[in-house]
């Protein structure tokens, strides 16, 4: 059975489908999938052994110029690819008009949550079986549901696996513990402020870590910056492929991290990584993994520095004790 994920966006949505791949694979293993995912994320849907066609949109793009011969040449060379992947089912785990658009181009029936449980009511007119999954449980819980419904198994919710390794890389000439700090975010509310990061990183240092930065914007360019002034031992990164910063990520010994996608990618990893949330709520999308914790600012308070580091350390202890981890940081249990 051929099964056509649509998960386009953003980063830490396509992460966190990858554990209702993982039931998949355990509880159907004559299903071989295929990923269709904003052309931003494809090196995130690689990370996967399994996902044997891996599909590129560029909606964000194609919104730029939607009058551009190239952008409807690029659409239509995804509905050609998409027909001839001869895919027996499509699961939108997005639950957007836009997935169930792109959905549709496969030529197959399409599954989705349905009208109750949807994102985007509109986007169920185009799905063949809808599917009530509550929408108050976490984001994983709620994909690995919906597979489950639509593929015919129970997921075993007791334990959670992402399935990735990061890819080859590292950073070069840097030995002992290192802790990357992944400073940006989309939005201003979410952002803990340059100090604390510094703060942070004079704290690791002392702890005899080589704190890492990197930036992929003008703007997280002038933090990283800071950081690295401000405490000369931090590892500066330029801005750089995706995947370089997957591989350097998933060698690290500790991650702490705002709500970004690339805390999100910790966490899949099996890193000890703190979360830092402002102002989103992590009940719903907060990291997941066996050695994961998010620190939520208090109404009107702040995280601190002090705070943040007291987690660090108990996630590191906890990591080095545990007997239910694998090699590649996946729980057992």
């Amino acid at each position: 059975m051929k099964v056509l994920i649509v998960k386009t966006s953003s980063m830490g949505d396509v992460i966190h489908t990858f554990p209702a791949v993982e039931d998949a694979l355990r509880n159907r293993p004559d299903i071989s999938f295929g990923w269709c995912v904003e052309e931003a994320f494809a090196g995130i849907v690689a990370l996967h052994p399994a996902i044997r066609s891996i599909h590129k949109v560029a909606i964000r793009r194609w919104r730029k110029r939607p009058l551009d011969g190239g952008t409807w040449r690029e659409m239509v060379d995804l509905r050609r690819a998409l027909r001839a992947g001869h895919y027996d089912l499509v699961i939108d785990a997005q639950g957007l008009l836009k997935s169930a658009v792109v959905a549709r181009q496969a030529g197959a029936p399409i599954a989705g949550f349905d009208r109750s449980s949807v994102r985007e009511p509109s986007a169920t007119l185009f799905y063949d079986r809808g599917y009530a999954v509550p929408r108050d449980l976490h984001a994983i819980e709620r994909t690995r549901r919906l597979f489950g419904l639509a593929l015919g198994y129970q997921p075993d919710l007791s334990t959670l696996g992402s399935g990735i390794v990061p890819p080859a890389g590292g950073l070069p000439g840097v030995e002992g513990k290192t802790a990357f700090l992944l400073h940006g975010t989309s939005r201003e509310d979410k952002k803990w402020p340059v100090d604390d990061w510094i703060e942070t990183a004079r704290q690791l240092v002392a702890r005899q870590f080589a704190p890492v930065v990197t930036w992929s914007n003008e703007q997280e360019k002038r933090v990283a910056e800071a950081v690295a002034g401000g405490v000369p031992k931090t590892v500066l990164v330029p801005k750089s492929p995706l995947a370089e910063i997957a591989a350097i990520l998933g060698r690290s010994t500790l991650v702490i991290g705002a709500d970004t996608g690339l805390t999100h990618l910790a966490s899949a990893f099996g890193l000890p990584t703190v979360a830092i949330f402002l102002a989103t709520e992590p009940g719903l999308t907060g990291p997941r993994g066996p050695f994961s914790s998010t620190l939520l600012a208090p109404a009107g308070g702040k995280v601190t520095p002090a705070e943040v580091m007291a987690e660090a350390e108990r996630l590191l202890a906890q990591r080095a004790i545990s007997p239910l981890v694998g090699e590649n940081g996946l729980s057992r249990s």
